[in-house]
């Protein structure tokens, strides 16, 4: 080995280290030769293509969180854990990940038999309150959230994959388990997971408006296999009838639109989330006045004013004035799927609507006092005492064959009218001398046929009608026929069509569904005095029958039409579906009303278009309800008190503004009965979206294309042109004529103001005080230009869910 100088060596690292004292460090040495190159390192993962995802969308719709049940623990003991996808709607429409989550809150439920004698066989429990958590979880990137009321919580951290954007697990960072784990839960019970995404915004920064929920996912936590609860007796789809659709999501997804309370969490799935026997109880509590728990609250509040003289606290506060918009006893209305209802009878879902039967002391339950829900079934799970019997339900469906009334002929002789109808009673020909007056539901009311000549558009004239009041001997059977006479004035019907219907309101027996005969007819209605059950109207095919230029026999028509009449086996389902000249339609009625026949009762004995408009058509005018009333402030007692509203008045009745008015609440009287405005101008009672205008008008006409309001020519679709007034109905000076179009707009609160009178004017409409005798002197309007479907602010756009 060679030996080194020591000396030499330690001066030179103390060179190389720059040890040495203050002398000079001396030119710098010429480079070295460059070394080889290393060999080259691994490549990295490629990072997060930002233009692959998305951190916005631009509606609730376009967010799509995706559950897989493998990926979730939140059953017994081992840890929790979850796991999520999100995508959204980017460019091109395309669906990307969603990247950057800041917030989401996780709602567990499991549903499992109910192993004691008292309430529903199955129950649903939520995990976090059965963990005295609270009804959610909540999940940051952080690990703690700021609570609703302002409290830091503890929560499961939230961390997204960053090779993997879109992709989010979720896993819990404190003492024990997470709060959505039920420890002693049964694996093999249905488990619901939901996710809420809070903070989420458009390109603009602003917050999306509807609720960020995730379609709920059922499954079986032992197998990972997709489930379908036994509970849900109500679906989703019942809820829309009235509470109107969320636009946007699949058909496989239905999500209620209109739904106040907590600013709608969309399903009843998620509502079941809290509302559930966790917060049973309240109905006791004077307070209170209700039962939180699902079953029991939706019975009470949708009894609503039905039962409001029983209600207290809170629940005659909130639930009193709701008027349920189908009949109370028609329990299918809601219960659409299954029938739990019927099968599981049990003492919280009977007092929620009978609100005044005490079980404890039997009060109103004929002093029986039921040892446990385990007994309710020995009277009530079969035969009349059972739920679908002892309520009716499909009661109307019972009295197609009630009374049915065949038009056979309509002539013309020396100027009298003569109209000849069959007669069945009860499914047989009515035995001569049968007196209908006797089985009238109410004396003088809802005792008229229906007769009245159409206008060159096919709209009613009223005027030719003949009810028991003024010619009872005409109602009285003879060869199974009525023969109805009418005295004409001269050549009046000549080259003429008339219409021929009925608006009689039978009184019926639900126990034997027979129309039977009203014993205490002469002391007011009999649904009223006990005498009937239900107001029955009879079932009769409208007809109209077209006159020569010399009136002798009618011959039936179905030529230039405005409403077409269902058939006898429509009864309880009438539709103007395939008629074009009618943009709404009797099945959009009876979506959310279930027939037509209870809203008009016990006056009229309707169930179609063709016997509304005999009263309420563009040729009748003037209004028993011209005044507006809306709320101006509240009582002693918290009731609302109701005031004019000054210088909004309607003088008309014809079918599109009634139903309007009604509808956005400038119907309502001093009262405020029904669909009112508050002191903010809000609407209170309506159920659905306001400006939904599809709740009452067809979707399509008969080719499926988009119902339009317009025809193409400037005009309505209905032909409609101008609309009867008149400010003093029984004065015998005629009226004055206006637009359809502006008063169709006009009936709706938000179209009422000057602001909106100058804007109608302005584009051609002639309002009342414009004094236009004539209906051919209404010109048109051209609020087609602008609002027709298809246009810019087309009706379709404008009260479109997406404009508001």
């Amino acid at each position: 080995m060679k030996k080194y100088n020591k000396t030499l060596l330690t001066a030179a690292f103390i060179a190389a280290f720059g040890l040495a004292g203050c002398g000079s460090d001396g030119s710098d040495g010429a480079d070295g030769v460059d070394g080889v190159n290393g060999v080259d390192g691994t490549d990295g993962s490629d990072g997060a293509n930002a233009s692959l995802s998305v951190t916005t969308v631009e509606n609730a719709y376009d967010y799509n969180l995706t559950l897989d049940p493998a990926d979730i623990v939140v059953v017994g003991s081992d840890p929790f854990s979850i796991k999520f996808t999100v995508t959204g709607v980017g460019t091109g429409n395309a669906e990307v990940p969603f990247s950057g989550l800041e917030k989401v809150a996780l709602y567990v439920t499991s549903q499992s038999e109910n192993t004691t004698d008292t309430g529903a066989p199955i129950l649903w429990t939520n995990h976090a309150l059965a963990n005295d958590f609270g009804s959610s979880m909540y999940c940051t990137p952080t690990g703690t959230a700021v609570a609703r009321g302002g409290a830091e919580v503890e929560a499961c951290t939230l961390v997204e994959d960053a090779a993997n954007p879109g992709t989010y697990t979720g896993t819990w960072a404190h003492d024990g388990n997470a709060p959505v784990v039920l420890a002693d839960g049964d694996a093999n019970d249905l488990v619901r997971v939901m996710v809420r995404t809070y903070d989420v915004v458009d390109a603009d920064g602003n917050g999306i408006s509807d609720k960020i929920l995730s379609t709920p996912l059922d499954f079986i936590p032992a197998t990972g296999e997709l489930a379908v609860s036994e509970k849900d007796s109500v679906s989703n789809a019942a809820c829309i009838k009235c509470h109107s659709s969320l636009d946007g999501y699949a058909d496989t997804d239905m999500r209620i639109a209109n739904i106040g309370a907590h600013h709608n969490y969309q399903k009843v799935e998620n509502c079941v989330a809290c509302h559930n026997p966790a917060y049973a109880g309240g109905q006791d509590d004077p307070d209170k006045g209700y039962n939180a728990n699902f079953n029991a609250m939706i019975h009470t509040i949708h009894a609503g004013h039905h039962i409001a003289d029983s209600l207290t606290g809170e629940a005659a506060e909130m639930f009193g004035e709701i008027g349920f918009p189908s009949e109370l006893n028609e329990c299918t209305a809601c219960h659409d799927n299954g029938t739990q209802w019927n099968d599981n009878v049990y003492e919280e879902a009977c007092v929620s609507c009978h609100v005044d039967v005490d079980l404890a002391t039997g009060e109103n339950h004929n002093g029986i006092v039921p040892s446990s829900d385990a007994v309710c079934s020995g009277c009530h799970g079969a035969g009349s005492l059972s739920p679908v019997e002892a309520h009716s339900v499909n009661r109307r469906a019972a009295f197609e064959d009630g009374l049915v009334l065949d038009v056979v002929s309509a002539d013309v002789a020396s100027d009298v009218l003569t109209v000849v109808m069959g007669v069945t009673l009860n499914g047989a020909v009515a035995a001569d001398g049968t007196d209908l007056t006797e089985y009238l539901n109410k004396k003088a009311s809802g005792d008229d046929i229906l007769i009245g000549t159409l206008d060159s558009n096919g709209d009613y004239i009223r005027g030719l009608s003949v009810n028991t009041a003024s010619n009872p001997e005409m109602f009285v059977v003879a060869g199974g026929q009525l023969t109805l006479t009418k005295s004409l004035a001269a050549n009046q019907l000549d080259g003429k069509t008339i219409s021929v219907s009925s608006e009689l309101n039978m009184c019926g027996n639900s126990t034997t569904d027979m129309i039977v005969e009203n014993t205490m007819l002469a002391d007011g209605a009999g649904t009223d005095t006990g005498a009937c059950d239900v107001a029955v109207p009879a079932n009769i095919v409208t007809k109209f029958f077209k006159f020569d230029a010399v009136a002798a026999v009618g011959a039936e028509t179905t030529t230039n039409l405005r409403f077409v009449s269902p058939a006898l086996t429509a009864y309880t389902a009438p539709t103007q579906v395939g008629n074009d000249r009618t943009t709404a339609d009797e099945a959009k009625c009876n979506a959310c009303h279930e027939n037509l026949s209870h809203v008009k009762s016990p006056n009229h004995g309707v169930t179609n278009f063709t016997q509304c408009a005999d009263c309420h058509n563009n040729n009748y005018p003037g209004s028993y309800h011209a005044d507006v009333y809306k709320q101006s402030g509240v009582d002693d007692d918290g009731e609302p008190t109701f005031a004019v509203v000054e210088g909004l008045e309607y003088y008309n009745r014809d079918l599109a503004t009634v139903a309007h008015r009604f509808h956005s609440g400038v119907f309502a009287g001093d009262t405020g009965a029904g669909i009112y405005l508050d002191t903010d101008g809000e609407l209170v009672n309506y159920p659905a979206t306001k400006t939904n205008c599809q709740a009452c008008h067809k979707d399509a006409n008969s080719d499926g294309n988009a119902m339009a309001f317009f025809d193409g020519t400037g005009k309505l679709t209905s032909g409609r042109t101008a609309i009867e007034v008149d400010d003093n109905q029984f004065d015998g000076v005629p009226g004055e004529f206006i637009s359809p179009v502006t008063e169709a707009c006009r009936s709706c609160h938000a179209h009422s103001g000057e602001a909106a009178l100058a804007h109608f004017k302005s584009n051609g409409a002639t309002v009342f005080g414009d004094g236009i005798a004539n209906a051919a002197d209404v010109p048109v309007e051209s609020c087609a230009t602008c609002h027709a479907n298809g246009k810019t602010y087309g009706v379709d756009v404008v009260h479109g869910s997406s404009a508001h």
